[in-house]
């Protein structure tokens, strides 16, 4: 079984709107997270986005609008060098009680099973008590950023309750942390290798379809 970093997308990749990301041109890059990215996949990490997005059930845009964020994200990702195995994103509002709104740690089980990932070896980087919760109810080990809300999150009582078992400024500075703990150099192999799994992720099919 392979070891993954799982990632929030608001406040860790991109940056946080008060009012939500509801379109491609809302949606900015963290500085440094490109450079993370990265490097996370030249150490040979299988890597995940795992994000809320109760906007697509509260009206506010529609799933089609979500995916095509993503697919424009992930393409970004691959040019810079890095590459995003797969994104689950959960589409349900606080009231709904599913199994997949992070605190649950529904998202990543789920992406666990389908890739054959031992959560014990793996990693999850948010920056809310609720991702860092969702990460150890996952038994991953979990940092929590201060970019996006996490800066406030990280004084919280619930932060507290659940609390990181690394706190860094920014995804560079989790990445960095997360490669001390595993001791990993990447290769000229791994960095060789994104092509072929650029062509069998399965967002690449829709993006090449979607334009």
């Amino acid at each position: 079984m392979m070891r993954a970093v799982f990632l929030d997308r608001d406040g860790v990749i991109s940056e946080n709107l008060a009012d939500h990301v509801k379109s491609w041109e809302e949606f900015r890059f963290i500085p440094g997270a490109l450079d993370a990215l990265r490097w996370l996949h030249q150490a040979g990490f299988r890597t995940f986005v795992v994000t809320n997005q109760a906007i697509v059930n509260r009206g506010v845009v529609s799933a089609q609008v979500v995916e095509d964020i993503h697919a424009r994200m992930l393409a970004q990702v691959v040019q810079h060098g890095g590459f995003i195995d797969d994104i689950c994103y959960c589409p349900h509002d606080y009231h709904e009680n599913c199994e997949c709104r992070k605190p649950q740690p529904g998202m990543l089980t789920q992406l666990a099973a389908r890739w054959r990932i031992d959560l014990a070896r793996s990693y999850m980087v948010g920056d809310a008590w609720t991702d860092v919760a969702a990460g150890r109810a996952a038994s991953c080990r979990t940092v929590m950023v201060r970019t996006g809300r996490g800066a406030e999150q990280v004084n919280l009582l619930e932060a507290q309750q659940h609390p990181a078992h690394h706190i860094a400024a920014n995804l560079i500075e989790a990445a960095e942390w997360i490669l001390y703990q595993e001791g990993t150099v990447p290769t000229l192999h791994e960095r060789n290798g994104s092509l072929a799994r650029v062509a069998g992720a399965p967002w690449y099919a829709a993006l090449s379809l979607g334009g």
